[in-house]
């Protein structure tokens, strides 16, 4: 990791009381995606301040924070054995460094569950890039009606019988 991280990456379970940071963060993180997409309309950047703090007293999720600041978030809920996450938000001037990478490895070592899933938009193929790179593959595209697509992506967490 590059001299940008003068201090150590501490992980650590989220909550409610992280929300008013995790939102700004988010709200950072995804102005990248709204310039790609061309539109601001997307619930990372709409979301309130309450929807944050019930979603988080709803679900599970991970911090990332060097030197106290919140540099990195990751949200995850766990149901009939698969790790759904979502929301993986990294403060702009740290993406690129691995802090994304090291929440999804945290965060499927927290999980019991035997697969994991995320999603994307078609456009945004550095996230791709990313999730192929940490072993999701794609398994399935639904279309935005936009002529983009949510791409989901699965990978395999635990041995289960067949693997399929």
């Amino acid at each position: 990791m590059s001299e940008k991280k003068s201090a150590e990456l501490v992980i650590a379970p989220i909550s409610e009381t992280d929300a008013g940071e995790v939102l700004t963060l988010q709200r950072a993180a995804f102005v990248s995606e709204a310039q790609i997409y061309g539109s601001a309309d997307m619930p990372p950047l709409t979301q309130t301040l309450a929807e944050v703090e019930s979603e988080l007293r709803a679900g599970s999720g991970l911090t990332a924070r060097i030197g106290g600041r919140l540099v990195g978030a990751i949200r995850y809920v766990e149901s009939d054995g698969m790790l759904l996450i979502g929301r993986i938000a990294i403060a702009p001037d740290m993406q690129g460094e691995g802090i994304g990478r090291t929440l999804l490895d945290a965060a499927e070592k927290a999980s019991t569950a035997d697969v994991a899933e995320l999603f994307t938009g078609s456009l945004s193929e550095a996230n791709i890039r990313l999730y192929e790179a940490c072993g999701y593959r794609e398994s399935q595209r639904i279309p935005d009606g936009d002529g983009t697509e949510q791409v989901f992506l699965r990978k395999p967490l635990r041995q289960v019988g067949d693997r399929s």
